[in-house]
C-alpha cells in the first residue's frame, strides 16, 4: 500500500468535518508511537518532517522509516509531508524522496526568518504548486506569520492573515491547503496566559471558499503535567502555556482541517526518558528508555486523535495514489 496524497486525507476531513493531526517525526520511535495510536484508533495520519528532520536522518532514513510504517499499517491513510519548505529546491528534493505533500512557506524568505510580501509569497508558491501537481503531490502554502521560533523557523513576529488576501492567494496559487496566522505560536514557550485566537479569520475564508482545507501551525497544547514531569526529574523548563484543546476544537468546527503538533511529542519523549533514567540509574540499554519514549508518544498522540475527532475515519474511503491525484490536477 503506497503513501496517500495529503489532498485526499484533507478532502475527506472536510466532508466529515473533523481535524487531522500532522505530527513531526525525527526517529523510528516517534513514528512507531504515532502509528500505534493511529492503528488502534483507526485514524488517518499525516507524518511530517522539517528540513531539520531530513538533515538529522540523512534524508533517506526518514523516507524508509515512513515506508516501513505504511507496510506495517495497511489500511491506515498515511501522508508524508514536508513541513516549512523554504525554497523551490527544498520542495523538489522532498518530492524526489517520495513525499506525497510539501509545504512551501513563502511567508518567509529562504532564511526562514525574514517576512516576504504578498507578491513574492504568491510567486514562489505558484511555482511549487505547478511543479508538485505534475507529480500528483499536494501543496500547502502559508499567509501571515506566527510568533515564536521552532527548528530554526520563524520571524518571531506575528502578522495575522488577512482574509481577503487569503482568498486572492488561494485563487492565484491553486494550493491544496492554506496555513493561517490566527494567533498561535511555534515552540514550547508560546504564551504566558491563555491565548485569544482570531477564529473569525477562518469563518471569513470559509464563507468565500467553502470547503477549503485550512491549517493551524503551532498547535501544541504544552500540557502542564509534561512540563512538571520533566522538571521533577532534573529538567529546568519554565512555566508556559500552549494552545488549549478547546480552542483547537472550536477552530475545527469553523474549518481547520490540519493541525500541526510537534512540541507536545518532544515533551512527552523528554519526560519519559528523564523519568526512566532517574528510576533506573544503572540502565544503559537505549532500547529500554527509547521504548518508554515510544509509549509516551503513543499515549500523547492517541489523546490528540480522540480530541481532534480523527478516530474511526480510516477505512471510510478507498485510498488514492499520486497517479490518481495527478489525473485530478490535469483535468
Amino acid at each position: 500500500m503506497p503513501l496517500v496524497p495529503m489532498k485526499q486525507i484533507l478532502d475527506e476531513a472536510v466532508k466529515g468535518e473533523y481535524g487531522v493531526g500532522a505530527y513531526n517525526v525525527n526517529n523510528m520511535e516517534q513514528i512507531q508511537g504515532i502509528m500505534k495510536a493511529a492503528s488502534e484508533t483507526k485514524s488517518p495520519v499525516i507524518l511530517q518532517a522539517s528540513r531539520g528532520a531530513i538533515a538529522y536522518t540523512n534524508m533517506y532514513y526518514i523516507k524508509y522509516m515512513v515506508q516501513a510504517a505504511v507496510e506495517d499499517n495497511p489500511g491506515i491513510p498515511i501522508s508524508l509531508h514536508l513541513d516549512h519548505g523554504n525554497s523551490f529546491e527544498t520542495c523538489k528534493q522532498a518530492i524526489g524522496l517520495g513525499f506525497t505533500s510539501v509545504m512551501i512557506d513563502g511567508s518567509l524568505k529562504e532564511d526562514s526568518k525574514t517576512p516576504t510580501d504578498f507578491e513574492e509569497n504568491a510567486k514562489i508558491t505558484k511555482e511549487v504548486v505547478e511543479y508538485a501537481h505534475g507529480f500528483g503531490v499536494s501543496v500547502e502554502g502559508e499567509l501571515g506569520t506566527l510568533g515564536g521560533i521552532e527548528d530554526g523557523v520563524g520571524s518571531g513576529k506575528v502578522m495575522l492573515t488577512d482574509p481577503e488576501e487569503a482568498i486572492k492567494f488561494i485563487e492565484l496559487t491553486g494550493v491544496d491547503a492554506l496555513a493561517l496566522a490566527i494567533g498561535t505560536s511555534h515552540g514550547a514557550y508560546k504564551f504566558k496566559a491563555e491565548p485569544k485566537l482570531e477564529l473569525d479569520i477562518i469563518n471569513s475564508i470559509q464563507e468565500k471558499i467553502p470547503g477549503m482545507p485550512l491549517v493551524m501551525h503551532g498547535s501544541s497544547s504544552v500540557p502542564g503535567d509534561l512540563i512538571d514531569m520533566i522538571n521533577q526529574y532534573g529538567g529546568k523548563l519554565e512555566k508556559t502555556m500552549g494552545v488549549p484543546m478547546k480552542s483547537i476544537q472550536e477552530a475545527i468546527k469553523r474549518g481547520i482541517r490540519k493541525i500541526n503538533i510537534d512540541t507536545d511529542g518532544r515533551l512527552a519523549i523528554t519526560g519519559a526518558i528523564r523519568k526512566y533514567l532517574h528510576d533506573n540509574p544503572a540502565a544503559f540499554d537505549p532500547r529500554s528508555y527509547f521504548g518508554e519514549a515510544r509509549e509516551a508518544v503513543y499515549r500523547t498522540v492517541k489523546g490528540k486523535m480522540e480530541d481532534l475527532g480523527t478516530v474511526g475515519h480510516a477505512g471510510e474511503y478507498e485510498l488514492m495514489t499520486l497517479e490518481d491525484t495527478k489525473k485530478i490536477y490535469n483535468k
